[in-house]
């Protein structure tokens, strides 16, 4: 028998960024898997576009609605002892009913009261009048909600239940569900449809994944019964979490065939080079690349120099030396004769890029061009790349060239003749499909992509699952040390008076604000654009800049040469500057409205400070008083550890927006919660490399 809970196609939709097709089963159309909501009793034309609304469109969908709460309505309380605004539970006999009407029968009002000895109950239904064909007198009554006067105690709209059987009740003397709802549904209705429903399917319900079981969790078709109709609390997130498990088997067992399908499919290109290059490169650096770097250069040099092309994703923290990393991997693949891409998000980031790497690898022979968004036709890209390639390499040093550039990269025009590697820079920047599109302008060419934002590691299992992971966890030596101090805006004035003194010492200094040009005055968001008015007479004598998004791209070169030439002392910027921006003299960072960022933006953010030998500090402004505002900030102040301020940042945000959801090829998940379901999304991996194996 199929599952009936293996999933509809608005829940297990395709993910659009693993390329999910498959199913673990495939429904027949007579399947209750697939059967319409149409085909069960009491569900019409209207009610069916109601249940579409909250996609529910199959008896499968419908089983898995998962309520957003649960109310405990199994302990009654006498009349007498109701309280206003608290909810409860009473159970008495109707002593009284009857229906008013008014104003020509337009509006009515159906009341009963209930008496349970202690004291009576009014309970009224305003504008229902068909209420009254549910209830006479000396019939015995449960009856939940809560109380809006006291003289007569009343109840409007409560939830209620004729006693027949204690049994079969539904809506109350049990753990009640409360489900999401829309417009003209009602909450009775659909849990009615709901328990009818677990009891026809029940049996029907298989397992998706047999064989793939964690001791302690029940099957799938119990989970659901438990879901529905808990019979204590800690029911529910025991189904929450047997329900989870079959989603991340599902994503898991995508990524990991994915995974084998390359390897079979493919053959690596060999890029592990004669190390002459790196050599050389190394040499000229004047510094000792850490542990940490060396031990990553291994582990690129056996992916490249293997039997199948590398999908390696690089971690490192703010300042760990990527970079340096990054040009070994392409020198391997450069020596050894491929072109190498290498894609940042942003302009800035990848003029800065290019001019490193036209520095580092000018002694070596090596061209490197420049291809962004600025240089789109033909005509200006030939042009800006006949200024910028270096000099004809000898004919003993390697003609392969290495691309940096933006999104330009992917565009038709770019069509390298032998590409090798492609780096990709800030990688949670991009979406998978770009990636899969530059990949696809080589023949499987060599994968290394890299991030500053610290990946958690449940979200490196499941948005990373199919690439080897790379850490950096050290810092060069001689870094400076970065302060971070969280203040109130009311503290504002004292905090210029220290930035006009860092300053004067010949120091320079970023700040932050959240908006562009729209301000929010009532909420006390600050834009960049109206601050910078007001901040030129503050700051004055020293000259500030002015950096965002909206300017042209000669614009924001023009500012940040000056920046780098001390030239500008203040530079104002949106989150621009979050990735990109090396300047060792800024020692300052201030963030303004530092609430409306995420904990990892700001932790990047903070990162543009401390890349010299002078200590560097990191003051956030939070304009909102609330305790949960200041706790979050405090983990800045706390630690300076990447990692540990991406987990925080994920169990507070969720991967959504930490990430960016329509980034990150993540499925909609209905119960699985990567901010705290690691264990489960390690145990699933396990489960389905095991299963793997079994099933070759």
């Amino acid at each position: 028998m199929v599952a009936v809970c293996n999933g509809s196609d608005s829940h297990f939709d395709v993910f659009p960024a693993l390329n999910i097709v498959q199913r673990m089963s495939v429904p027949t159309p007579s399947s209750p898997a697939v059967l319409p909501l149409g085909e069960l009793r009491g569900v019409g034309a209207e009610r069916s576009a109601q249940l579409a609304r909250l996609n529910i469109r199959t008896v499968d969908d419908l089983l898995l609605h998962r309520p957003r709460r649960y109310e405990d309505r199994r302990h009654f309380i006498s009349i007498a002892e109701m309280q206003m605004n608290e909810a409860a539970t009473a159970r008495g006999k109707i002593i009284a009913a009857g229906l008013k009407r008014w104003r020509g029968g337009a509006k009515s009002v159906f009341e009963f009261i209930l008496d349970d000895g202690s004291a009576r109950l009014h309970c009224r239904w305003w504008n229902l009048p068909y209420m009254q064909n549910y209830f006479k007198v000396g019939d015995e009554i449960l009856v939940y909600g809560k109380l809006n006067s006291l003289k007569p105690r009343t109840i409007d709209h409560p939830e209620t239940e004729v006693v027949e059987s204690l049994e079969a009740l539904i809506h109350l003397n049990r753990i009640v569900p409360i489900y999401p709802l829309t417009e003209g549904l009602p909450q009775r209705w659909i849990r009615s449809l709901i328990s009818r429903t677990v009891e026809q399917f029940e049996s029907k319900i298989a397992e998706p994944h047999p064989g793939m079981m964690i001791a302690g969790l029940p099957g799938r078709a119990h989970a659901i019964r438990l879901l529905h109709c808990p019979e204590e609390m800690d029911d529910t997130e025991i189904a929450r979490r047997r329900l989870a498990l079959d989603e991340l088997i599902d994503l898991q067992t995508t990524i990991q065939k994915r995974r084998k399908r390359l390897e079979a499919n493919s053959r690596g290109l060999p890029c592990s080079g004669t190390n002459q290059l790196i050599r050389k490169f190394l040499a000229q650096l004047g510094f000792q690349l850490t542990e940490a770097q060396t031990k990553v250069l291994r582990e690129i040099r056996a992916d490249v120099g293997g039997a199948h092309p590398m999908r390696r994703l690089l971690q490192g923290d703010v300042g760990s030396g990527k970079t340096v990393v990054a040009a070994s991997a392409a020198l391997m693949a450069l020596e050894s004769g491929y072109d190498v891409a290498l894609m940042a998000p942003t302009e800035i980031l990848a003029e800065q890029h290019f001019k490193n790497f036209q520095n580092w690898f000018l002694s070596l022979g090596i061209s490197v061009e420049l291809l962004t968004g600025s240089t789109k036709t033909t005509g200006e890209r030939a042009a800006k790349q006949d200024s910028l390639k270096l000099s004809a390499a000898p004919a003993d040093k390697p003609t392969a060239t290495l691309y940096v550039g933006t999104h330009a990269l992917i565009e038709n025009a770019f069509a390298p003749e032998k590409l090798g590697m492609v780096i990709i820079d800030e990688q949670h920047k991009f979406g998978v499909a770009q990636r899969e599109k530059l990949l696809r302008k080589g023949i499987y060419p060599h994968l290394l992509v890299m991030t500053a934002t610290p990946i958690p590691r449940t979200l490196g299992l499941t948005l990373y699952g199919d690439l080897d992971i790379s850490v950096i966890d050290q810092l060069p030596a001689g870094r400076a040390r970065i302060k971070t101090y969280v203040r109130a805006e009311e503290k504002l004035p004292k905090v210029w008076e220290f930035i006009r003194e860092k300053l004067s010492e010949g120091r320079q200094a970023y700040v932050v604000y959240p908006r562009l040009e729209e301000a929010d005055e009532k909420a006390g968001i600050k834009a960049v654009t109206k601050e910078f008015v007001k901040l030129k007479k503050i700051i004055a004598p020293y000259e500030i800049g002015l950096l965002h998004g909206k300017l042209r791209s000669s614009e924001k070169e023009s500012v940040m040469s000056a920046f780098r030439a001390n030239k500008i002392q203040m530079l104002l910027a949106t989150s621009v500057i979050e990735v990109g921006i090396d300047v060792p003299n800024a020692t300052v960072m201030l963030v303004e409205n530092a609430e409306q960022f995420g904990l990892a933006q700001l932790h990047q953010l903070r990162g543009r400070i401390g890349r010299g030998a002078e200590d560097s500090f990191c003051i956030l402004i939070a304009s909102e008083k609330t305790d949960s505002a200041s706790a979050r900030l405090r983990v800045l102040e706390e630690s300076r550890d990447g990692f540990r301020i991406a987990e925080e940042d994920l169990r507070l945000r969720g991967p959504g927006e930490l990430i960016g959801q329509q980034q990150s090829g993540l499925p909609p998940f209905r119960f699985a919660d990567l901010r705290k379901d690691r264990l489960l999304v390690e145990q699933a991996r396990e489960l389905v490399r095991e299963n793997l194996k079994k099933n070759k």
